[in-house]
């Protein structure tokens, strides 16, 4: 049997900006966390950060590695045309798929700082659901009213899939691919990452509800409305300021190598 060999992936952090490090730091930390917390999916599915000093670029995955094995110096990084501007010496490159849904993404809106694709089986049943995402629950109404819906036309890999999903999105920071999965924005990894992780316990629990073959209690549309309305953009908090430091925390005790 032929032994694997462990992955040797030489540390960069002298050769990039603070503010590169920082970010690439942010998003190891966010695959981490991402496969903790049951939403990786393999190798496929993408999280990336743009680059701080360098907005037309962004940092994202190699295409074969785990989410486990994730570390800051691992990180791509390649600029919205594709063109891929660091690899670490290993034999994987760029997903198509990542590609074209994540430089849409960073092409389309300026204030995107990083944004979360999952493959997740809550996501994707949620997404073949032809009534979407439903106010059921507190932590639903977080999203509902403010979450695009993008139609499936076969996996993301040719780009001119780009424009069709920018203006899916829109001024939105949440999105259900429909057939596909699920996919949320942010001013920065922390966001984008507690922002996937309220949309999938939404969609979790709406499925759980569904399948106990009973009459669902739906709030009322006037404490929908109230409760949407006490979740909008500037009524609350920007989710992850408070969350994030904690799960770095939880990670530096338990899985610290994201750092190398």
């Amino acid at each position: 049997m032929t032994k694997v060999q462990a992955l040797e992936i030489a540390p960069i952090q002298g050769s990039v900006s603070e503010a590169e490090w920082q970010a690439r730091v942010d998003l190891a930390a966010c695959y981490r966390l991402c496969d903790r917390y049951g939403m990786s999916d393999m190798i496929y599915t993408h999280i990336t950060a743009r680059v701080p000093d360098a907005p037309g670029q962004f940092l994202i995955n190699p295409n074969g590695m785990l989410f486990s094995e994730i570390t800051a110096s691992s990180l791509l990084k390649v600029n919205t045309e594709g063109e891929i501007l660091y690899r670490p010496d290993l034999p994987y490159g760029l997903h198509p798929a990542g590609f074209t849904i994540h430089s849409a993404i960073y092409r389309a809106r300026p204030d995107v700082g990083a944004a979360m694709h999952t493959h997740t089986i809550a996501g994707m049943a949620v997404s073949a659901l032809k009534c979407g995402l439903l106010p059921l629950t507190q932590t639903a109404t977080r999203f509902y009213g403010r979450i695009a819906y993008h139609d499936f036309r076969g996996p993301e890999r040719d780009p001119s899939e780009r424009e069709a999903l920018a203006k899916s999105l829109g001024s939105l920071n949440y999105c259900i691919l429909r057939n596909h999965g699920l996919l949320t924005v942010g001013e920065s990894v922390a966001e984008a990452f507690i922002a996937m992780w309220g949309l999938e316990r939404a969609c979790q629990a709406q499925l759980q509800a569904m399948a106990c073959n009973t009459a669902l209690e739906m709030p009322s549309p006037e404490v929908v409305e109230k409760s949407c309305a006490m979740y909008a953009p500037g009524n609350s908090r920007k989710y992850g300021l408070l969350e994030w430091p904690g799960l770095l925390r939880q990670l530096d005790r338990t899985d610290p190598g994201f750092r190398d």
